[in-house]
């Protein structure tokens, strides 16, 4: 999966979201409950293990993530990118100031060891 370089460069905190619902008009974050933030060498081992998810073909199911991540840089706002996950249709969808729109849509791989860290983090986080 790719992320964005000023992402890589500037994130200092990463907000875990447990899903709810799709977002409230075009620009709106993704609903759900803030279930973990990460920082520090937590946020940049996440960093790294989003930019090693492998690529996929995409697979339909009419996009129902059940988990996102918010990036931050040292300002806390605006969210440097948002990051919503489907495991089901392998697709991830971001948005945030430093997203180009390349990057907006992107499929990964959910059965890859990356993807399944990555979920059993988000999991362990929910409690």
């Amino acid at each position: 999966m790719q992320l964005p370089a000023r992402a890589l460069d500037e994130t200092v905190l990463i907000e875990v979201v447990r899903l709810s619902g799709l977002p409230v008009g075009r620009d709106g974050p993704y609903l759900g409950a803030v279930v973990a933030l990460w920082s520090g060498s937590e946020a940049t081992a996440a960093l790294s293990l989003m930019a090693s998810l492998p690529g996929s073909e995409q697979h339909r199911c009419g996009f129902a993530p059940g988990w996102s991540v918010r990036a931050y840089d040292e300002h806390l706002a605006p969210v440097l990118f948002e990051a919503a996950f489907c495991f089901t249709c392998h697709e991830v969808r971001m948005r945030g100031t430093a997203v180009p729109p390349a990057m907006a849509a992107q499929y990964f791989a959910p059965s890859a060891p990356p993807a399944l860290t990555l979920l059993s983090l988000f999991r362990r986080a929910n409690g």
